[in-house]
């Protein structure tokens, strides 16, 4: 199983890498907590790797911090949760904030979640409330330059889409975060356009 890799950063998406590995690209699946803290392309990085086998189909999962790879491992220890849901969860919410709404048992918090229903909610908290470590902050930073503002709505829609979010939803969340004031980059757009959706 791969644990980690270390390797050229060649694509970036929200949700998805690929990392130039001596000459091999791997498709690595990241949480939006990886991806805020991602390099510029070229770069050199490590993530901690989950590596998900499921019949014909292998997939990694990457991550910056060990708090986020733990706890997608105990969210996919969950009935009912696979990797794309756990993946969404920590997309949803930031690692600490997910590991309290755990812990405390804030079903509304996790409901917030898409694909996150009450049920599901409530089986996250019975059976990881005493399993999910002390929460860590998880610093965010490597943000990139903005592009224009049709562009950046459009990539931010892409990306809530992505994230399972239905898209009056999601053009609704955007402009209100786009309205709110000026928005720094790609990056603070959609973690702006998130916090609306939370609301």
């Amino acid at each position: 199983m791969i644990a980690a890799l270390t390797g050229r950063l060649l694509e970036k998406r929200p949700n998805r890498i690929v990392l130039d590995v001596h000459g091999v690209g791997y498709e690595v699946h990241v949480p939006l907590s990886t991806f805020y803290q991602m390099s510029e392309l070229g770069d050199e990085i490590t993530l901690q790797i989950h590596t998900h086998v499921r019949e014909e189909t292998l997939a990694l999962f990457g991550f910056s911090s060990d708090l986020e790879l733990v706890v997608f491992e105990h969210l996919i220890s969950v009935s009912g949760v696979g990797p794309r849901l756990a993946l969404t969860a920590l997309s949803g919410l930031e690692p600490p904030t997910l590991v309290r709404a755990v812990r405390t048992g804030d079903i509304a918090s996790l409901m917030g979640i898409p694909g996150v229903g009450k049920k599901t909610a409530e089986r996250l908290v019975l059976e990881l409330k005493d399993r999910l470590p002390a929460s860590e902050s998880v610093s965010q930073h490597g943000e990139t330059a903005s592009t224009g503002t049709d562009d950046l709505r459009g990539d931010v829609l892409s990306a809530l889409l992505n994230l399972g979010y239905h898209r009056p939803l999601a053009e609704k969340a955007i402009s209100a975060s786009l309205e709110a004031g000026e928005v720094e980059s790609f990056e603070h757009a959609l973690r702006q356009a998130l916090r609306e959706l939370a609301r």
